[in-house]
């Protein structure tokens, strides 16, 4: 089983408007982290205070770190087709497509699952289905939450024991199986082909 669990630090809640602080993905083989990607990113503006006080990201963390622009190729590059999952995925799924989209860069191949709506699913009757409260009922080791890195990495564990659930070991079930207990249709970003910049026509040479 191969699969990249990823997670998101912002600096607000609406993609497209808030931007993106920190990016955390982590690449799960057969059960086991084997690779992370994981970056604050310069957001180009100042943290607001209610941001800094949920994920603890400052605006002289950030200052200076590589823009979105520069590690969207990475990003995409290490996630290549594997299957990605998110808790929330709609959220990050968002925020990362109005990026690529805005800035036509490459993107990640495989479809998009969410480990919050598959709980909901395989665990019913819990109080809540934050990613807290799952690493706990799972009894999943846990230290801080909301940072990219450690919450990428709960959802990853989070994911396999849900599919242990589900197929009592590490096989996946059929994908199409996996994307209807995500609750949605489909999610992929798009493959964005960018368009030939127009060189400038000098007139002097007229």
């Amino acid at each position: 089983m191969r699969f990249v669990s990823f997670d998101l630090e912002t600096t607000g809640f609406i993609a497209g408007v808030d931007r993106i602080v920190e990016v955390g993905a982590v690449r799960f083989v057969n059960g086991q982290p084997e690779a992370t990607f994981c970056t604050l990113v310069d957001p180009g503006v100042e943290m607001p205070e209610a941001a800094t006080a949920v994920n603890g990201i400052s605006s002289d963390m950030v200052r200076g770190k590589p823009t979105i622009e520069r590690l969207l190729p990475s990003f995409a590059e290490f996630c290549g087709d594997d299957i990605l999952v998110a808790h929330n995925a709609n959220f990050d799924f968002q925020f990362l497509l109005s990026d690529i989209v805005k800035l036509e860069a490459p993107a990640p191949k495989g479809v998009v699952l969410d480990s919050c709506n598959m709980a909901r699913k395989i665990l019913p009757g819990l109080p809540n289905y934050k990613l807290g409260t799952l690493v706990s009922h799972l009894e999943i080791p846990s230290s801080n939450f909301h940072r990219a890195e450690e919450d990428a990495t709960y959802c990853g564990h989070l994911f396999i024991r849900l599919i242990e659930k589900m197929s009592g070991g590490w096989n996946l079930p059929p994908i199409e199986n996996l994307i209807a207990l995500s609750g949605k249709s489909e999610l992929r970003f798009p493959q964005i082909t960018p368009k030939p910049k127009q060189l400038a026509l000098d007139l002097t040479l007229l």
